[in-house]
């Protein structure tokens, strides 16, 4: 049970995407010395994501301590059949770390992080963070309102996303957000004064995203993080502090890999034009005009009605743009034509019909249209095995076209992940070589090309850990994200859950482990919100 000793015991500070080779350049150039001063003080090592090592997936394993085939968030996606839904917390089907402190008595602040929306109830605070709408649920009742009323105004995204704003107007919008995490933080931990405190910040990995050339755009985001990092640990001065990220971000060095182009060519995945396929671009606007959403969505134009037809007769996009290639037109023509009209041509999976298709390029795999699982499946359990390991086969051989290869393993789901929900999993799970090859799920009627996004997320993220003794007892071995959540129970003297797949880190005595009561699922919230699809789109992450 809690002493009597008010000050907070642990501090969790996520930056999504963070790693050793993003903070160098900046600790070198003076721009974030409450982070540098901190690093000093800890034992700081690599600490390694998982696969995925998307945030929606890898933020519920490090507050589980679970792989996705236990807590069952494998994507930005959840699907059902062949249409989707963005996850949301009701998809996280395992105690979070936060949960399992109030069982002995702890309070906690939880304050951005992703995929908890909307939350249970526990004993603290939590407002959500990515993926949640942008006025959310928060607990307990009524947190929203107090929050912008005593702050004057808290927001989960930045306003000036997807408006026309300039790079200046974003970058300073991103400052903004970054000052209202701090703000809200500190001023709950003073209203609640909890045990545990997480905060989470986006926007070290979005800036990569959005602006990946503008040393600017990076040192303000970073600049930002460490003012308000810095005034947190001088308000709360908390006994433990753990710096960790999710996963590493980087640039892409190599190509681009369009993996249904490829299934397409070997005879395993069917397209259609003009309609169907999902998640893309086209395929959200069908989604808002589906469901009766008005948002931003706008009749369709002549010409989009008219690329529409054509692509419903194999006139698509993907082959006016080969076309314009070849003749060095294409840049040019899409000066004039609006993006919209182009979508509107999108070839894309026709899943029904398909034996096996990548779904989404974040969830890193390749799904078989299984009889039985999938409405229209056309795989049988008797061929699914010779099915499966027909294209892992002809996917492991696979190289670039300067010969290098294109993944560093094709594994069955099963070798990567372990549970009650490893179904939800791609059957066929697809590590990019070195994660420096681009994995696409849209149709482009190339295999290979430029990559879409100039940098992506990498396998190696960070974790700082400070407090008593640490720095002498170390670090030896290189942690795993899965080994977060055990070492903040232990840190506690509470016992880990013997569900958990990770480990107490050495720093601390590990108190053992217990079988806390199963999780049970509530019925599943749908998130089907417009604005959160829209910025997924925006940085890359649905096609």
């Amino acid at each position: 049970m809690p002493d009597s000793n008010t000050r907070m015991r642990v501090l969790v500070l996520g930056l999504d995407g963070v790693s050793v080779p993003v903070l160098e350049p900046l600790i070198e150039s003076g721009s974030v010395p409450a982070i540098e001063s901190l690093l000093e003080d800890s034992c700081t090592v690599p600490l390694e994501s998982q696969l995925p090592p998307w945030t929606p997936s890898a933020w519920p394993s490090i507050y589980t301590g679970v792989n996705p085939g236990k807590h069952g968030v494998f994507d930005f996606l959840r699907f059902d059949g062949y249409d989707w839904d963005v996850v949301n917390f009701s998809d996280v089907k395992e105690h979070t770390v936060w949960e399992l402190l109030s069982e002995s008595g702890f309070s906690s602040v939880v304050v951005n992080t992703p995929v908890t929306h909307p939350p249970r109830e526990f004993n603290g605070a939590i407002v959500p963070g990515y993926t949640a709408p942008e006025s959310p649920t928060c607990h307990p009742e009524g947190l929203w309102d107090d929050l912008n009323d005593a702050l004057g105004e808290y927001r989960l995204y930045n306003k000036q996303l997807s408006t026309g704003a300039t790079e200046s107007e974003r970058i300073n919008g991103y400052d903004t957000l970054i000052g209202m995490r701090g703000a809200a933080f500190r001023y709950l931990t003073d209203r609640f004064d909890p045990d545990f405190g997480f905060l989470q910040i986006q926007q070290t990995d979005t800036v990569f995203h959005e602006f990946p050339d503008s040393d600017h755009a990076i040192e303000t985001v970073f600049k930002a993080v460490d003012r308000e990092l810095a005034s947190i640990l001088d308000t709360v001065d908390p006994e433990y502090t753990l710096l960790l990220s999710d996963h590493g971000i980087g640039p892409y060095e190599s190509v681009e890999f369009r993996v249904n182009d490829y299934l397409h060519d070997i005879g395993v995945t069917q397209t259609e034009a003009g309609s169907g396929g999902m998640p893309s671009w086209s395929s959200i606007s069908r989604k808002q005009l589906r469901h009766g959403e008005e948002g931003n969505v706008a009749k369709q134009s002549l010409p989009e009605k008219a690329i529409e037809a054509a692509a419903s007769v194999g006139i698509t996009s993907q082959r006016i743009g080969a076309l314009l290639r070849k003749l060095r037109l294409e840049g040019a023509v899409l000066r004039i034509v609006p993006m919209d009209v182009v979508r509107a041509g999108t070839e894309t999976v026709d899943f029904a019909n398909s034996t096996a298709y990548m779904r989404s390029r974040t969830e890193m795999g390749i799904r078989l249209n299984v009889v039985g699982r999938e409405p229209n499946g056309v795989v049988s359990e008797k061929s699914y095995e010779d099915v499966r390991e027909t294209i892992i086969n002809s996917l492991v051989r696979l190289q670039t076209p300067d010969g290098s290869p294109v993944f560093d393993a094709v594994l069955p789901r099963e070798d990567v992940f372990s549970g009650p929900y490893v179904d939800d999993a791609p059957d066929i799970v697809t590590v990019p070589a070195s994660f420096d090859v681009y994995l696409s799920a849209s149709i482009r009627n190339e295999r290979f090309g430029m990559p879409t996004e100039p940098w992506e997320h990498k396998l190696e993220g960070i974790l700082a850990v400070s407090g008593p003794d640490v720095k002498e007892r170390g670090i030896e071995t290189t942690p795993h994200i899965f080994d977060i959540a055990p070492t903040i129970l232990a840190l506690f003297g509470c016992m880990t859950s013997d569900r958990m797949d990770g480990a107490v880190l050495p720093f601390i005595s590990d108190p053992g482990a217990t079988s806390y009561a199963p999780f049970t699922a509530d019925d599943r919230t749908v998130t089907d919100d417009t604005a959160v699809e829209t910025r997924l789109a925006d940085l890359g992450y649905l096609e």
